[in-house]
C-alpha cells in the first residue's frame, strides 16, 4: 500500500490546494492531509477551524484523512508509514522553496520522496495570503475557495474591530 502525505498550514484551504488533494488522492492508496503548525506564521483560522474547513471541503475523497500535526514533517511521515511528500507548485518562487525543503527532509529521512506537482492553471495565482487580502479589501473570492470557506473569512473580517 502506497502512503503519501500533503502537508501545509492551509489557512485557509483554497481550490488550489483541492486540486493537488484531488490529484494526489488518485496517485496513491492513502493520503493524509497534515496541517502543520507553523510557529513562524500568525494564522487567520484556528487549527480546529483549519482542519473542519478540509474535512468539509473533501468529504468525497475516500482515500485521505485529515489531521493534524505539530513536529518534523519527517517524523509523522515516520508515524504514518508514508514514503512520499506531495507538494504544489504555483511559480518558481515556490519551486525554490520547496526544493530546499525536499532536500532537507531528504537529508532527514532518506526513505521519503517529494513529489511535485504543478498547479492547474486556473489555480496557480491563488495563495492563501492573496485571498485573504482581497477578502479584506471587499474583492470577490468566489470560486477560488470552497463557498463554506469564503463564508467564514468574510465573517472574520467582518466582526475584526
Amino acid at each position: 500500500m502506497s502512503t503519501a502525505v500533503y502537508p501545509g498550514s492551509f489557512d485557509p484551504i483554497t481550490n488550489g490546494h483541492l486540486d493537488i488533494i484531488q490529484r494526489a488522492s488518485k496517485i496513491v492508496d492513502k493520503l493524509y492531509v497534515a496541517v502543520l503548525v507553523n510557529r513562524n506564521k500568525k494564522y487567520m483560522f484556528s487549527l480546529e477551524e483549519r482542519v473542519e474547513f478540509i474535512k468539509k471541503s473533501t468529504g468525497g475523497i475516500a482515500n485521505i484523512e485529515v489531521v493534524s500535526y505539530d513536529g518534523l514533517l519527517v517524523d509523522f511521515c515516520r508515524e504514518k508509514g508514508a514514503n512520499a511528500i506531495f507538494k504544489g507548485l504555483r511559480a518558481i518562487t515556490d519551486y525554490e522553496i520547496e526544493v530546499q525543503m525536499a532536500l532537507m527532509n531528504k537529508r532527514l529521512e532518506n526513505n521519503v520522496e517529494t513529489v511535485l506537482l504543478v498547479s492547474a492553471v486556473d489555480h496557480s495565482f491563488i495563495s492563501s495570503s492573496i485571498i485573504k487580502e482581497v477578502a479584506f479589501y471587499g474583492g470577490d473570492i468566489a470560486g477560488l475557495v470552497p463557498e463554506h470557506v469564503r463564508e467564514a473569512i468574510l465573517e472574520k473580517w467582518r466582526n475584526i474591530d
